[in-house]
């Protein structure tokens, strides 16, 4: 006789539990255990219940392969489904082996559980684990299929709606429940203000205030003070919600005609701007990429987008300034070049329509389609191209938590035809259009922190505190990536013969980025350099970077005046003829104003599902390397928390976004 120790752990998510039979079978490369009914008590799977079995054999089973689970109903009792975290045997000869689960089972299915090292397909050598890979990969090929909304951008999971989506894929109850809750508190707050059904303009500045009757923060309350400001307009394109976009300028664009006699009374006393430019104290954003999209209609009129340039001037006192807006590509009379000493409501219509253009950017491209878009590509071909087994998955698969559901239903309440993204000045089609034009630009390198700032020149800029939190992320993320790699992949022969590697690559490359060899993406990797490089890509994508853009909106974007995604009014064309209530006028109706300040609020609502950078909570590799090199990643960004925190008590205005605390492990909102 031999005797197996069995852990089952459930799960403690909300009715994770079940009165049902669970029965185990063992299959070892010397045979298979009796299928064996585990417990017969109503305790011993309540959620979050750990509880340990002995089985009996006839024989040793050799080495441990599968284990089988089956789930029965109650005779008398309606299924529940039940959902068990791992389990872990105990053999005869006392090795411990973990057998992640980390799913919900439901009666009449068939789950097997792969346990052990994490291996790669060229490893397999026992037929039983050949054929389960095999058929893992065919089941979930079927089950996670892709769908193309549009041929211009990243292609989308075959799924409708989060209800369709695999249990342990959906959002946990608890999560499910949260959001639903905020968003109607969301929506009862401003119906009771009387803000979301009122089709009134704002009366004055104070009036709009009464928005964060019900919710505001620290920051969002130093924008309302401070928005006129020129040095804090600047400082946004550093460390505001879109730091993706601004440049270093060392040569003026020949369609942006700006003359020294324009600017010199903004530059410092006997400079000029020949001289600021080279020595690299002048930036410039340029939103070209906008020019000639149609902006959608609005009560049967085209609204306007101005697809321009701002130049920003690097002070003595290391403020970045804007000295000079053009709010059109094609300077002519009706385009003049705006200047910080024209009229108050001049200078900040100005302002306001280069931020209008730049939030419709940052929603499009850098947020949706760099991030989420992104994000749901890479965990599609990481469900199609894995098994459970495969290292990579282990590795990538905690940071695609949440991501489909909340793609597939932000699809619909956000960026649907009927979202709350509809009414920004480009209107739906106009967005697409943006990522369809961005997306065929888009490069590598874009995406690779490092490289990003270089290619804009921002190395050295001061109080940039996105590249200075980002770049040390970075290197963390890519450290442990290394480690995590070359445990596995001892050679670049072993990246070229993994083929499952190979196939998730293609896949993305093809899906995401729509097979485009511009783009620099590679479509197969020939080393482990390679791997490494675009794996620290990816969770820097989906945990960091999509903090940075995300986590600020109602911060930053909340106060209309600041930046609005909908501007009434034609931009300005003639200088002295605003006031200040066209700028009023300008900004979003009282209606319109509730409903974007409430879709921020949920964007930049803190939820307590919440899993930090770093944490592994579902335990899925089994051998101490990695877990010890998971231990210090960990470390790492805890220690790197601390000087963020240690730098922003100094700060007037703290940068907390890539605080490693701040941010989740994947994107869930």
């Amino acid at each position: 006789m031999a005797e197996y120790k069995i852990e089952v752990t459930t799960g403690d998510t909300e009715n994770a539990g079940t009165l049902d039979h669970i029965y185990v079978t063992l299959f070892g490369t010397e045979g298979q255990s009796k299928r064996t009914e585990l417990g017969y008590l109503d305790i011993d799977f309540t959620t979050g219940a750990v509880t340990t079995y002995t089985m009996e054999t006839s024989c040793c089973l050799g080495t441990l392969l599968l284990v089988k689970v089956e789930k029965d109903p109650h005779y008398i009792l309606p299924e529940d489904e039940w959902y068990c975290s791992k389990i872990v045997v105990t053999t005869p000869d006392d090795d411990v082996i973990l057998f992640p689960c980390y799913r919900w089972v439901s009666s009449g299915e068939l789950v097997e559980l792969r346990g052990g090292r994490a291996m790669k397909v060229y490893e397999e050598e026992h037929p039983l684990l050949i054929d389960h890979r095999k058929r893992e990969r065919a089941l979930k090929k079927s089950l996670y299929q892709w769908k193309i909304i549009d041929k211009g951008i990243p292609h989308f999971t075959s799924f409708n709606n989060s209800s369709e989506l695999p249990a342990e894929i959906r959002f946990s109850k608890s999560k499910q429940h949260e959001m639903q809750n905020v968003a109607m508190m969301t929506d009862v707050a401003l119906k009771l203000k009387r803000l979301i059904d009122s089709s009134e303009d704002w009366e004055s500045f104070e009036e709009m205030k009464t928005i964060f009757c019900y919710k505001k923060t620290t920051m969002s309350e130093y924008v309302t003070q401070h928005w006129k400001e020129d040095d804090f307009y600047g400082s946004q394109f550093l460390n505001g919600i879109n730091p993706n976009t601004i440049k270093r300028c060392s040569e003026l664009p020949p369609n942006f005609p700006v003359t020294e006699d324009m600017v010199r009374p903004f530059l410092e006393e006997d400079s000029c701007l020949h001289t600021e430019m080279e020595d690299g104290n002048i930036f410039i954003c340029d939103k070209a990429i906008m020019d000639g999209i149609p902006a959608r209609n609005y009560n049967g009129e085209p609204l306007d987008v101005t697809a321009g340039f701002c130049l920003f001037y690097l002070n003595p006192d290391k403020k970045l300034m804007p000295i000079a807006i053009q709010l059109h590509q094609e300077p002519s009379r009706q385009n003049p070049i705006f200047l910080p000493s024209d009229p108050e409501p001049d200078w900040l219509l100005a302002k306001m329509f280069i931020k209008n253009a730049d939030l419709m950017d940052h929603q499009a491209v850098h947020h949706l389609m760099k991030t989420h878009y992104l994000a749901e590509v890479l965990a599609v071909a990481t469900l199609r191209s894995f098994p459970v087994i495969h290292p990579i998955y282990k590795l990538l698969i905690p940071h695609f938590r949440y991501t489909l559901p909340i793609n597939t239903e932000g699809r619909k309440v956000l960026f649907g035809r009927e979202g709350a993204l509809r009414m920004s000045s480009l209107g739906y089609e106009g967005l697409t259009e943006l990522m369809r034009r961005s997306l065929s630009e888009l490069t590598y390198s874009s995406l690779c922190l490092p490289e990003n700032i270089t290619a804009r020149g921002l190395e050295s800029i001061p109080n940039f505190y996105y590249r200075d939190d980002g770049l040390k992320l970075w290197k963390i993320i890519n450290r442990f990536v290394e480690e995590i790699m070359e445990h596995y992949y001892h050679s670049d022969c072993e990246v070229q013969d993994d083929s499952e590697l190979q196939e998730w690559i293609h896949e993305i490359f093809m899906h995401g980025f729509l097979g485009n060899t511009d783009t620099g993406i590679p479509h197969c990797f020939h080393n482990v350099e390679e791997v490494i490089k675009f794996i620290t890509m990816v969770i820097f994508t989906v945990t960091a970077q999509h903090t940075a853009v995300n986590d600020g909106q109602f911060d930053y974007s909340s106060w209309m005046p600041n930046g609005s995604l909908l501007l009434r009014q034609p931009p300005p064309t003639t200088k002295g003829e605003a006031c200040m209530d066209t700028v009023l006028d300008t900004l979003p109706n009282v209606a319109e104003t509730a409903s974007i300040a409430g879709m921020l609020w949920l964007f930049s609502e803190k939820y307590t599902d919440v899993v930090p950078l770093g944490s592994y909570p579902e335990e899925r590799f089994d051998e101490h390397d990695p877990k010890e090199m998971i231990k210090d990643f960990q470390d790492e960004l805890s220690h790197l928390s601390e000087d963020i925190t240690s730098r922003n008590s100094e700060l007037k205005v703290p940068y907390t976004y890539l605080n490693p605390a701040e941010i989740e492990n994947s994107i869930t909102i």
